[in-house]
């Protein structure tokens, strides 16, 4: 418990140094600070949650390690770079989908929320026209450019199965897992404005805070129980 406190203000000091060298310091610093922040976040989880689940544990381990890559960045070649923490990212999120997907019973949520997923479809679509006609200049027909399209599928999925989920059980645990999934989402919607539209300090100030603020959710989560109705659950 001391040492779970510790961390917390620990990963608070962390963050308070990541924004006074962003603003008044030097950018690489901050960038070298912030990506200890969500591998601290793992650690918090796996020394203080006592019931852990499988997928929950291999998606923080797979988020974790590409932000601990980059302090050897400069060591390895870019393509292996990209490669790895992009297929672990990709790993990251087909884990989190599945931590989700395992505690619905689809057929009751498609049957129930029949609107809500036709709804929840045509905006992912849209939301996932709108990211490839901003990264498609920049990108030609390859593997990068497969795996790309690959993740945000990723994440719009994880969002809207997250939405349903918080649909179905309608309780706290689904609630903190669906704002944790959404902060992620609009996190990596401006982290693709940051990289190829405008590298402005502001936006990686609200990129790594909404990072902050989506694994400080998920681990919120994490510490509770389903509150379903078992009879619903099994209909």
């Amino acid at each position: 418990m001391i040492f779970s406190k510790a961390l917390i203000g620990f990963i608070s000091l962390i963050y308070i140094l990541f924004v006074g060298f962003e603003f008044f310091g030097d950018d690489s610093v901050a960038l070298q600070i912030s990506v200890l922040i969500i591998p601290l976040v793992a650690l918090l989880y796996f020394i203080s949650v006592e019931k852990k689940t499988l997928f929950f544990s291999l998606f923080l381990i797979c988020y974790s390690i590409p932000e601990l890559i980059l302090f050897i960045k400069d060591e390895v070649a870019y393509e292996t770079y990209y490669y790895l923490c992009n297929t672990l990212s990709v790993l990251a999120y087909v884990f989190l989908l599945i931590e989700i997907y395992k505690s619905i019973n689809f057929k009751e949520v498609l049957k129930r929320f029949k609107t809500q997923v036709i709804v929840l479809s045509f905006l992912s679509l849209y939301m996932g026209y709108v990211l490839f006609k901003i990264i498609s200049p920049f990108l030609r027909i390859s593997m990068e450019y497969f795996l790309e399209i690959t993740y945000n599928i990723l994440i719009l999925l994880v969002l809207s199965i997250s939405l349903l989920n918080y649909f179905y059980k309608d309780d706290k645990k689904s609630l903190f897992l669906f704002l944790g999934v959404l902060c992620i989402v609009f996190s990596e919607v401006i982290n693709v404005a940051y990289l190829y539209i405008a590298n402005e300090n502001a936006l990686n100030f609200m990129l790594v805070s909404l990072f902050l603020l989506a694994f400080y959710f998920l681990y919120q989560q994490s510490k509770l129980e389903d509150e379903v109705d078992e009879e619903l659950a099994i209909k």
